[in-house]
């Protein structure tokens, strides 16, 4: 009986040293990455992942630099829950993909955060867009004509 014991306490010692090391490395990862910079406004906090340096002097030399952040075309605006919940999926992706360099060479955008930049377009530029087109939900992506206005894109 109480060699059971020793082994169940030695079993949960194992246990609570791994969630140490997994919650350490995990901190460690996060403040070395600069983490609290995505919970900011600031444009700059783009600049932690060296990969998008182009689509952020290509953002900044644009004409949404002076009336957009990347959060006002990246992040939806529904409610705040939708946006820490696209951030949080995003900052995971962009983690993994940094961490493990798997990121392509050219960076394109995901349907999923092509439907954000949609929405976001519309959000700002809805007056105008329902003068051109006023049945807008079955028009193509706002991207799709204008791909190179928040910041250029490489095909």
């Amino acid at each position: 009986m109480f060699r059971l014991q020793r082994v169940r306490l030695s079993f949960v010692y194992v246990l609570v040293g791994i969630l140490c090391f997994v919650t350490g490395l995990a901190m460690f990862t996060f403040i070395r990455a600069e983490g609290t910079a995505y919970f900011s406004e600031n444009p700059s906090a783009c600049m932690n992942c060296h990969v998008m340096r182009e689509q952020f002097d290509a953002w900044h030399h644009s004409s949404h630099a002076r009336v957009a952040t990347c959060n006002d075309c990246h992040s939806p605006h529904d409610n705040m829950v939708n946006k820490l919940i696209a951030k949080g999926i995003n900052g995971f992706n962009h983690s993994f993909a940094f961490t493990f360099n798997t990121y392509p060479e050219v960076i394109t955008i995901t349907q999923f955060n092509e439907d954000i930049v949609n929405d976001s377009c519309l959000y700002c530029h809805e007056n105008l867009v329902s003068e051109i087109a006023p049945n807008h939900d079955n028009a193509p992506s706002c991207i799709t004509c204008h791909a190179g206005i928040g910041h250029s894109v490489r095909k």
